[in-house]
This record gives structure tokens, C-alpha cells and sequence, in this order.
């Protein structure tokens, strides 16, 4: 029985020992932080950018592969264009075509115009002829009811008169034809260059596709991985690449209600990765959520309220991404310590920053 309590001590022994080892051991891995700093783990994530197709064709050829840092400008993607070329030259005909109708059309207008002023002409010339019938009429008239003029004479230029007159009619009605003719021809004009206008248009399209279907890298970055191959055919805005912005770097944590509540947007923070424990990278927050992003299912307690966990954003220095460049990977874990009381100083543990 003695010798069972004694196996019951040392064991007992041993296990206060393990557990001290053990807090001393946490306590130097993981040394508290002081007041006013807050920390949260998170993932090195970047803006994401798709590389897609604005409208449906085949890919003709692809020249980023993945990893490949590219510059603002930089072709990636080139679309099959055979079709498009052919409607442009079809389009093209269709502009000589329509500017050759604009010259005819020009040319209609003005040999109405030549006709409205024959038909003018011609008027002056009927009325001057129903002018003098009419005189002469007059004169007859006069003449017989003095019976000095003979019955057949009256009647010779009663019917001038009436002849006189039917052609001012005539070319009156002729001056009305010219000035239709003239009205279309300008009209056959204005259509012509319609069709000159959607014809440019048409072309204007076509050569804005074409543009299009070369794909370049909207600012710089890194292509993270291709989702289609050259050769295959992909619909209207169907990705082909995607590549991520390394000038827009950040990591996001969570916090509780206690301390969210105390940081602000330009907080300093400070990151420290898994893979590279001992370098410090500085960064500040750039966004902090108005609202909780998961929360208990009742919240009734000051302790339950607690939990109410809010999305913080810490964005890493351009200037300083650009140093390391090759080094950032997305989706790297790690912790960030942030400001909570801008007063407060860093450790020195986190005093090795990145320059």
C-alpha cells in the first residue's frame, strides 16, 4: 500500500512538473504582449484581377504562364481574330460602296436642280406667250363689238388665248415635278450618308473588337494560374487567366467587441509570418467592418457579447512590397499585432522591421 502511494506521488510529481515546463516554455514561445496591442491570426491575401474575354472566340495564343510577373500593359492573352478581319473588310466595301452612293445622290440633286430650272424657265416663257394671247383676245373682243374684226379672227385667238394658258399650266405642273425630283434627290443624299455613317460605324465596332481581343495585364502584378488553354473557345467574359495586384497586399484578422472598438483606420500594425518568425513587416489598418461577421446565436451577457467578432484589414507598405516582390506569396499565414492605444510601445520582439 506504501509503495502504491509513492508511484501515486511521483507520478503526481512528474505531471506538476511536465505542467510548469510547459507554462515556462509557452511563456518564452509566446511572451505576453502589452496593454494597448491586440493580435489576431490571418492569411496574406491580394487583390485578385480575372483576365477574360470580352467577347466569344477561340484563343489564339497565351503568353504569361503562371507565376510570371507582369508589368501594366504587358500583353497576356491574344483572341483568334480571322472572323472579325473579314467582317472589317466587309465593312469597308460597305463604306466605298455607300461613299460612291453619296457622290451619285449629289450628282441626282444636281441635275434636279438643272430640271426645277428649266421648269422655271419654261413658265416664264408660257406666260409670256398666255400674256400676249390675252391681249391680243382683248383686242379681238373690242374689235368685234364694233364688228371691225372678222368672226373666224375672234375665234383664232380665243383659242391661242385658251391654248396660252393651258401650256402656263403645264409648265407650272412642271416646275412642281422638278421640285419633287429635287426633294428626293437631296433625300437619296441624306441616305447615302447614313449609310456612310453606319458603315464607319460598323467599322469602328469591328476594329474596337479586334483591339479587344488582344488582352493585356490591367496594372502590375503576378499571374496566379490559368483557368483556359490555347485552342479552346470560351464564351463572352469567360476568365482565362487570373492574376493578383502585389501592390495591394493585406491580412485579414478578426478581433473581438473590446478591442475593435478602441482601433482605427491608419492604426499601426505589425505581421509576422509563419514561414519568417523573425521579420517584421509594418503595415497599418485600412478598413475595419461596421458590423460582426459571425456572431452566437443568442446574445443576452456581457461575455456573450464578447464573442461578437469583427473583419479588420492591416495593408502593407507599397514601397516596401516592392523590395520583395519575388517573396510575396498570398495565402501565407501568420499574426497581427495591432494598436490599440496608439501611445502604447511595441515590444522589442517586434521591433525588427522590414526596411
Amino acid at each position: 500500500m506504501a509503495q502504491t502511494s509513492r508511484k501515486f506521488v511521483l507520478v503526481g510529481a512528474l505531471a506538476v512538473a511536465a505542467l510548469g515546463a510547459y507554462l515556462v516554455w509557452n511563456r518564452i514561445a509566446s511572451p505576453a504582449l502589452p496593454a494597448g496591442i491586440a493580435t489576431g491570426n490571418g492569411r496574406i491575401e491580394a487583390t485578385e484581377t480575372d483576365i477574360a474575354a470580352l467577347s466569344s472566340g477561340r484563343i489564339a495564343e497565351i503568353t504569361a504562364s503562371e507565376g510570371d510577373s507582369v508589368r501594366k500593359g504587358d500583353v497576356l492573352v491574344r483572341m483568334d481574330t480571322v472572323q472579325l478581319e473579314a467582317q472589317k473588310r466587309q465593312a469597308e466595301a460597305q463604306l466605298r460602296r455607300a461613299t460612291i452612293g453619296v457622290e451619285t445622290a449629289g450628282s441626282l440633286v444636281k441635275q434636279a436642280d438643272a430640271q426645277l430650272a428649266a421648269a422655271i424657265a419654261q413658265i416664264e416663257q408660257a406666260a409670256a406667250v398666255a400674256d400676249a394671247a390675252a391681249t391680243r383676245l382683248a383686242r379681238s373682243e373690242q374689235l368685234a363689238r364694233a364688228n371691225a374684226v372678222a368672226q373666224q379672227s375672234l375665234e383664232t385667238d380665243r383659242a391661242s388665248d385658251r391654248q396660252a394658258r393651258a401650256g402656263l399650266a403645264s409648265a407650272e405642273a412642271g416646275k412642281a415635278a422638278a421640285e419633287a425630283g429635287v426633294g428626293s434627290a437631296k433625300a437619296q443624299v441624306v441616305d447615302a450618308e447614313a449609310a456612310v455613317d453606319a458603315a464607319k460605324a460598323a467599322i469602328d465596332s469591328i476594329t474596337a473588337l479586334i483591339d479587344d481581343a488582344v488582352l493585356t495585364a490591367p496594372r502590375d502584378g503576378r499571374v496566379q494560374y490559368r483557368v483556359a488553354q490555347e485552342g479552346e473557345i470560351v464564351a463572352a467574359g469567360g476568365r482565362i487567366l487570373k492574376m493578383v495586384d502585389l501592390t495591394d497586399v493585406y491580412m485579414t484578422f478578426f478581433l473581438p467587441t473590446s478591442q475593435v472598438g478602441r482601433i482605427a483606420t491608419g492604426s499601426e500594425v505589425r505581421l509576422v509570418m509563419d514561414a519568417a518568425p523573425d521579420v517584421v513587416i509594418p503595415a497599418s489598418v485600412s478598413y475595419v467592418a461596421d458590423v460582426a461577421q459571425f456572431t452566437p446565436k443568442t446574445v443576452e451577457t456581457a461575455d456573450e457579447r464578447e464573442k461578437l467578432m469583427f473583419r479588420v484589414r492591416a495593408r502593407v507598405n507599397p514601397q516596401i512590397l516592392q523590395k520583395y516582390i519575388e517573396y510575396v506569396k498570398t495565402g501565407l499565414p501568420g499574426i497581427a499585432y495591432v494598436k490599440t492605444d496608439s501611445s502604447a510601445d511595441w515590444p522589442a520582439t517586434l521591433g525588427n522591421l522590414v526596411q
